[in-house]
Parts: C-alpha cells; sequence; structure tokens
C-alpha cells in the first residue's frame, strides 16, 4: 500500500516523462493579456479563447486600450465564449479598476489581484504563477479531478485541494505540476467515459488505496 507521499512521487516522476516541457496553451505576451485570457477562459477551452484574444488584442493590448473600448465593443470580440456578456462587463470594470487603483499595471498580490472585478483565486494564481513566476498552485476541473483520483487530496473544494498538493510537491515544482496535471487531464485521464486500465498514471495506482496518514 502506498503512502500519500508515495503516491505524489510516483505522479511526479510520470508525469515528468509523459510532460517533460508543459507550456501554458493560453496566448499571452504580457502580465495584461495574460490576465484577460484566463478571465474569458471559465467554462471555454482554451482554443476558443485564443481565438478570441487575437482578435480583441489586435486593438486593445493594454488596459488603456481596452479602457477606451465600449463593454459592447468588448462584447464583439468575444461573443462565441461562454457568459461572453458578463465576462466583457468584468474586462471592463477591471480595465478601469487598474487605471484607478495600480496606475494600469497588473498587480501581483493575491489580495490585489482578487478585488479586480472577475478575478477570483484560480485567476490570481494563474497570473502569479505564469506572469510574474511567483510560487502558486492554481487548481482547476482538471487538477481537482485528477487530484482526487490519484489520492492525493480527499479535498472537497479546489482550495482544499490546492493546500494538499502544495505540501506534496515543493514549491519550485508547483508551476510546472500545475502544467502537467492538465495536460494529462487532457490527454489520459478525462472527466468522461475514463478507462483506468488505458491510463498511465490510473493504471498503476487505481487499486492502490492511500495510506489513512503520511
Amino acid at each position: 500500500m502506498l503512502t500519500i507521499p508515495q503516491r505524489a512521487a510516483f505522479v511526479g516522476a510520470k508525469l515528468d516523462e509523459l510532460f517533460p516541457n508543459p507550456k501554458p496553451s493560453l496566448i499571452f505576451y504580457s502580465p495584461f493579456t495574460l490576465l484577460v485570457a484566463v478571465m474569458l477562459s471559465a467554462q471555454c477551452t482554451d482554443e476558443r479563447v485564443n481565438k478570441a484574444t487575437a482578435s480583441l488584442f489586435a486593438v486593445a493590448d493594454t488596459p488603456e486600450k481596452m479602457d477606451k473600448l465600449s463593454q459592447e465593443e468588448i462584447y464583439q470580440h468575444i461573443y462565441g465564449l461562454g457568459l461572453a456578456k458578463n465576462k466583457a462587463k468584468y474586462l471592463k470594470t477591471m480595465c478601469r479598476q487598474l487605471l484607478e487603483n495600480f496606475s494600469g499595471e497588473v498587480p501581483q498580490d493575491f489580495k490585489s489581484l482578487e478585488s479586480l472585478s472577475g478575478v477570483g483565486h484560480k485567476t490570481a494564481s494563474v497570473v502569479r504563477l505564469q506572469a510574474f513566476n511567483l510560487p502558486a498552485f492554481p487548481v482547476d476541473t482538471h487538477i481537482f479531478r485528477l487530484a482526487r483520483r490519484w489520492g492525493l487530496s480527499q479535498g472537497q473544494t479546489p482550495k482544499q485541494v490546492e493546500a494538499d498538493l502544495k505540501k506534496l510537491f515543493p514549491p519550485e515544482e508547483w508551476g510546472k505540476r500545475h502544467l502537467q496535471f492538465i495536460d494529462c487531464g487532457r490527454t489520459y485521464c478525462k472527466a468522461l467515459a475514463h478507462d483506468a486500465t488505458k491510463c498511465p498514471l490510473c493504471s498503476r495506482l487505481h487499486n492502490l488505496a492511500p495510506a489513512a496518514s503520511n
């Protein structure tokens, strides 16, 4: 029977083998464009977001430029995304907040990021990690599912799962593990019609219940 740390060690080694150089799938080139892209990614594929941001960033890739657009103009660039009307409203308000409260710069700390319209803990974590290279372990639906499926956490909320994963992996690995979990969830360990015998991780972990403690 594997202990939870042993399971984490196996997961880390296998993910390094399967996805040695994971990269973000959202296209961005500044903290602001990353923030916008992540905000738009809720309930939407990264591929669709990248198509929308290509159009949006062509005319507004800074808070100053986007603030000059009306909410309807923003919507016209992102209308194909889920919850587009709400997202256009959040983007418009967020840009005004950046200009009024942060001199047009995307802040780095959680409190400031989460004070922005439409920005929750996961979005703030992604921005800190990918824009500023600060330790963070964002937990999306893939990571939440896999951490529980692989016996690394029994957390009932993303924040509980995040706390468990942060204890199992060192801070210098959080960014890499975040991307690897997502890649594995999209490639092998999917939510629907999952066959554990065909998953390179579940096929080894499926019948190995974790110990009750470390």
